[in-house]
């Protein structure tokens, strides 16, 4: 019996262990507010302030955006005229499928393959945005997040990304300055995500994404970095949320499917879905050692009733085993 029930118990404690090692970091990331590393109010000058002069310029004046080719759709020409307009001293850089494709097939050899392969254009579209950041350095920016103000603060910090809800970081609008340690992790960590989940969200978003640009992140920051290694966070309050903030967010999303939908409900309730999944863990765990200890007492001569509490004191000893039957009042 005790053979069993150990060996029962180490099963169990093995996969339970396999779990939280493989979820850990998405289990941090629910509890994760970026306040450690944040970009307040307080920390950015007004627009057209003085003080913006005084800031060092760390990341270089250019602006990384993708589509497939040169037209650019019109629903985004307004946000992408609106950059352009307040930044006539930033180089610009529209990355087109064709040129994204050279440069990767140039400039890192050894992704070509993976980057080819990919199954859906989109996560091309979030990997060139990497590469490209880690490389020139810069500023990432989507084709539906328009300029609000000018981005001339943002380059005194060596690296930075924006906060997301409910948790996370988004890869939507970022800077950096050449050759970051962070996107260097980045860039580093494409192949070993890169998996077909067959739910096109779920590969995407983990993938290449922002749930794998969150999750790379919270790796990269459990330890500690240095000032120079640091990745500050754009809070949502100085990404869109009033008339200060840099972006001003335009109709997106093209690459959702009808998947989409399910994700987005669940993020919606995930508290709710976490509860359901952790009763229905304990549920599964209960019935399957009522099971295992149906299974051991059809195999064994004990006359007991099966019980969770293993370690409860047994009225009945097993027929014929030697063991001297309690009074009652002695068990």
């Amino acid at each position: 019996m005790r053979k069993g029930l150990i060996l029962f118990l180490v099963c169990n404690f093995i996969i339970i262990g396999f779990l939280v090692n493989f979820l850990f970091t998405l289990i941090t990331l629910l509890f994760e507010d970026c306040s450690a590393d944040a970009i307040h109010s307080v920390d950015i000058p007004a627009p057209n302030s003085q003080l913006i002069d005084t800031r060092p310029q760390l990341i270089p004046k250019i602006i990384h955006q993708t589509w497939q080719n040169e037209t650019v759709p019109e629903k985004w020409l307004k946000a992408q005229q609106s950059c352009l307009d307040l930044h006539g001293d930033y180089e610009y850089k529209l990355w087109t499928n064709e040129k994204a494709r050279d440069f990767v097939a140039k400039e890192y050899p050894w992704f070509i393959e993976t980057y080819d392969n990919y199954p859906y254009p989109i996560m091309r579209a979030d990997a060139i945005r990497y590469f490209v950041l880690a490389h020139f350095g810069g500023v990432y920016i989507d084709m539906d997040d328009g300029c609000n103000r000018r981005l001339d603060p943002l380059l005194s910090y060596r690296a930075w990304v924006r906060k997301t809800i409910p948790t996370g970081i988004s890869n939507d609008a970022m800077g950096s300055v050449p050759q970051h340690p962070f996107f260097l992790r980045v860039i580093e960590s494409l192949q070993t995500y890169n998996r077909n989940w067959h739910v096109p969200y779920i590969t995407v978003m983990y993938g290449t994404g922002p749930l794998f640009l969150s999750v790379i992140w919270k790796e990269y920051i459990r330890w500690g970095t240095t000032e120079e290694g640091r990745v500050r966070i754009l809070m949502p309050e100085e990404y869109n949320k009033n008339p200060w903030s840099f972006f001003a967010a335009y109709k997106g999303s093209s690459w959702h499917s009808s998947d989409a939908k399910t994700i987005f409900w669940m993020g919606q309730h995930w508290l709710f879905l976490t509860v359901s999944g952790v009763s229905l863990a304990i549920t599964l765990y209960i019935t399957g050692f009522w099971i295992y200890k149906r299974l051991h007492l059809r195999n064994t001569n004990y006359t007991e009733k099966p019980s969770l509490c293993w370690w409860w004191p047994r009225r009945e000893a097993a027929a014929g085993a030697g063991f001297k039957r309690l009074p009652k009042h002695e068990v």
